[in-house]
């Protein structure tokens, strides 16, 4: 484990002057769980947002553009960015103050199609990280990478829950390997950084996430289960019956991404519900939710489907005094109730 008087020794030696809040840094910020997470941050801090809305949407971020305290900046991190020429970045002072943390979320998901962003997301993993990086090393800045469950592979060899010790097996070549090998190789980097530079580091493993602002029909199921119920077609679980699965609403996770950041850990931690669940019960309390008629049916998994894994969050309630606590209900209700508002705000009657 750290030594972590030695860690926030170095962190004190890292302290730019800091005027009135914090300039934090969010890479993919006009994404589902960026968007969400913003909102948060701009409570106490100033945030700068950086996406090129390969995946993230602006309608996520365009509240967020009435505060004098956020600037969105649309950028591809594949290309270097210097972010003291800007003159929108003037009142962040960003040349006396700096950046203080860098949050890193860009990277495509897509279960659908995963060969749609392909290069995109070698790209997120590597050459934007690598950017992103380098500006941590410049300001001094604390760097929270967020990877994801996808570095253990499909586990066959494990039962029950997964643990950070697991070192995983993804084949390099499979497909979805872009994405998969692509986060193990983005950690093998971020850890290189801190061995290198003594950067500020921490990383997250997130696993199956739900709530306002995720994307519509891209295999994702609590989102995809929601639209079809709210128009009456079939839900399709793509499994069978027995299927089963653990989902952390988005709040849950924000919080344990904010602990994170403010804790002297650099060892990655597992971000998830440990509770796994059947799918079928997710798609019959949707219906339930929604009132709706649809039928639940069975289809044979997507093509390269991994494995949905349940979390080990003990090192997530012991290191940082974090565990979910919303229901499944609740945070089925908060999520159905925005995908209502976005359809009524959608539709052609409103515009």
């Amino acid at each position: 484990m750290l030594n972590l008087f030695k860690r926030n020794q170095q962190k004190d030696q890292q302290k730019n002057v800091i005027f009135d809040k914090k300039n934090i840094l969010v890479v993919g910020g006009a994404g589902f769980i960026g968007s969400n997470l913003m909102e948060y941050l701009l409570e106490k801090h100033k945030v700068i947002c950086i996406d090129n809305f390969i995946t993230g949407k602006f309608e996520n971020i365009e509240i967020l553009t009435q505060f004098s305290d956020f600037v969105f900046l649309k950028h591809d991190m594949s290309e270097k960015i210097d972010l003291e020429s800007m003159r929108e970045l003037e009142k962040f002072r960003i040349e006396f103050q700096g950046i203080q943390d860098i949050i890193y979320l860009a990277c495509p998901t897509s279960y659908k199609d995963i060969s749609k962003f392909s290069i995109e997301t070698i790209d997120a993993n590597s050459i934007a990280l690598k950017n992103a990086l380098d500006l941590a090393v410049k300001y001094k800045s604390k760097f929270l990478f967020t990877s994801s469950s996808a570095v253990y592979g499909d586990a066959e060899d494990v039962l029950g829950s997964i643990p950070e010790s697991y070192y995983g097996k993804t084949d390099h070549l499979e497909p979805r390997a872009a994405y998969n090998e692509g986060k193990r190789f983005a950690e093998t980097m971020v850890k290189t950084y801190y061995e290198k530079y003594g950067l500020d580091i921490s990383i997250a493993r997130i696993f199956s996430t739900y709530g306002p602002k995720m994307i519509l029909e891209d295999g994702r199921m609590i989102p995809d289960f929601i639209k079809n119920a709210t128009e009456n077609k079939d839900i399709v679980i793509h499994g069978d019956e027995n299927s089963v699965s653990s989902f952390c609403y988005i709040d849950d996770l924000i919080d344990g991404l904010l602990k994170l950041m403010d804790s002297p850990v650099f060892e990655p931690i597992n971000l998830g519900n440990p509770n796994e669940l059947s799918i079928k019960n997710i798609a019959e309390k949707i219906k339930e939710l929604t009132r709706s008629t649809s039928k639940i049916i069975f289809k044979d998994n997507f093509q390269n489907f991994q494995r949905k894994l349940t979390p080990n969050i003990d090192k997530a309630k012991e290191l940082l005094s974090w565990m979910p606590m919303t229901s499944v209900e609740e945070g089925l209700n908060k999520t159905i109730g925005h995908f209502e508002r976005e359809k009524v705000k959608l539709s052609p009657f409103n515009k």
